[in-house]
């Protein structure tokens, strides 16, 4: 018979072998010291009596929301940040947030980076604009608030990365379910070794609606050739993308369209698979990715409305990922271990539960995982309260100048598996990494012994 027992953070750790699983919750976060900036303007630290400076870089329905964040902190004294600056190539976007935080308005991105007082960005623009944003903000010598995706493909993501190994920007990718407690606990059970042998992790990322998901309202008279409030720089918000006629649809419902999104995976799959990368420790480039699905409901868009990812890992795991627009039932997120199952908790999922994981033990090692862990069901507590989230995580270590939760190396390694298996369904084939060369291949990668 199972017996079953709620526990503490606290009591856990006292559990597991006289404290030993406990990784310094409370500074994890920042616990990595990054290189030392060798970028013009990048300080190594920043004083608390210094005001971080902030620019915000499009202002569509994540901005916005980011937007109020950062004014909000702006009233914390803790944390003594500003609003400076703000970019959209939309002028009613861009005149309502300048109002709104009393800023500086721009209408070209590069404007905003030219001004030499703004210490940091926050870029949450369409996916395809992301790297290129991101690396002009660091070259300027900004840090970067990078909106998930990370980038829009792969290759990108490693510019990204490399831009700020050389230059120590403290860039922090904008998935907030990184800095969610339940992933962290998680990643404690991991790296204890509870699971026995890690084999396989599974996610679902699902929703429905009648009109199909990212049909966004569309603004009548906005467009290139909109007057006043009205007008819409079209061409510079295409940008690296090709060139093509104004389309409203593209623009206010981007994530419809492959030149500026992955659709499901880029913009859900991030959610599961960055914290997936943050519990197995140090994260992993996939071995082997395919991407599969289609457009089987809602066919007013390029993307697929159901989405599913399979990516097999070196140090042998694999990662089942599913996804549907017109269907909300949710799959449990677990991670599958060979002497024991990890069972992850969305916070609210049972009504009047308290947010928790679970670790149960396999039958067959029930014995065994009881003599160990001293029962074969233990429930553990996750605290949100006790972490920073994740915007007020970036700026505390823009003044340390430590590795945020969702550095870039994790954040490449998540747009690793999501960005192959786009290029997978768009290619119809397998695809490899070749971790060695840094790129993906059409053929298994030669392993050196």
């Amino acid at each position: 018979m199972s017996s079953e027992s709620e526990i503490t953070r606290r009591s856990f750790v006292k559990t597991t072998a006289g404290g030993s699983l406990a990784l310094s919750l409370g500074g994890l976060a920042c616990k990595t010291t990054a290189k030392k900036a060798a970028a013009p303007g990048i300080a190594v630290t920043r004083s608390a009596n210094e005001c971080i400076q902030i620019g915000v870089i499009g202002i569509g329905g994540r901005g916005r929301s980011l937007l109020d964040k950062a004014i909000e902190l702006s009233n914390d004294k803790n944390i003594n940040c500003r609003v400076v600056a703000v970019c959209d190539v939309y002028a009613k976007r861009r005149n309502a947030a300048a109002q709104k935080a009393a800023a500086q308005g721009f209408e070209f991105y590069r404007d905003l980076l030219n001004r030499t007082d703004i210490n940091a960005v926050i870029i949450a623009t369409p996916d395809h604009w992301h790297a290129p944003m991101a690396l002009d903000a660091i070259n300027a010598g900004k840090d970067v608030y990078l909106e998930k995706p990370m980038t829009h493909t792969v290759d990108e993501a490693r510019q990204v990365h490399e831009a700020v190994l050389r230059t120590g920007a403290v860039l922090q990718v904008g998935s907030q379910t990184t800095s969610s407690d339940q992933w962290w606990k998680a990643r404690e059970v991991v790296a204890k070794g509870m699971l026995g042998k890690m084999l396989m992790s599974q996610g679902s990322y699902h929703r429905n609606s009648k009109e199909g998901e990212w049909n966004y309202s569309i603004d009548p008279g906005a467009g290139p050739d909109g007057k006043g409030e009205d007008f819409i720089n079209w061409k510079e918000w295409l940008g690296p993308a090709p060139a093509r006629e104004w389309d409203p649809e593209r623009f206010f419902r981007f994530r419809k369209f492959w030149d500026y999104s992955g659709g499901i995976a880029t913009d859900l799959f991030y959610h599961v698979m960055a914290p997936l990368n943050l519990v197995w420790g140090q994260g992993e480039f996939p071995y082997r990715v395919v991407g599969t699905g289609g457009i089987w409901c809602f066919h007013d868009r390029e993307v697929p409305d159901t989405f599913m990812l399979c990516a097999d890992y070196p140090t042998g795991h694999s990662v089942v990922l599913s996804s549907s627009m017109a269907n909300d039932t949710h799959i449990p997120g677990l991670i599958r271990g060979h002497e024991a199952t990890l069972i992850m908790v969305e916070h609210g999922e049972f009504e009047g539960s308290t947010p928790h994981i679970t670790v149960e033990a396999q039958r067959t090692f029930r014995e065994d995982f009881i003599n160990k862990w001293g029962r074969d069901k233990i429930v553990i507590k996750t605290e949100p309260e006790k972490r920073d989230d994740h915007m007020v995580n970036w700026l505390r270590c823009i003044r340390t100048r430590e590795k945020p939760v969702l550095h870039s190396e994790l954040g490449y390694k998540a747009m690793a598996a999501i960005g192959m298996s786009v290029q997978s369904f768009r290619e119809g084939k397998v695809l490899y990494f070749d971790s060695e060369k840094q790129k993906v291949v059409n053929e298994p990668p030669k392993i050196r012994a």
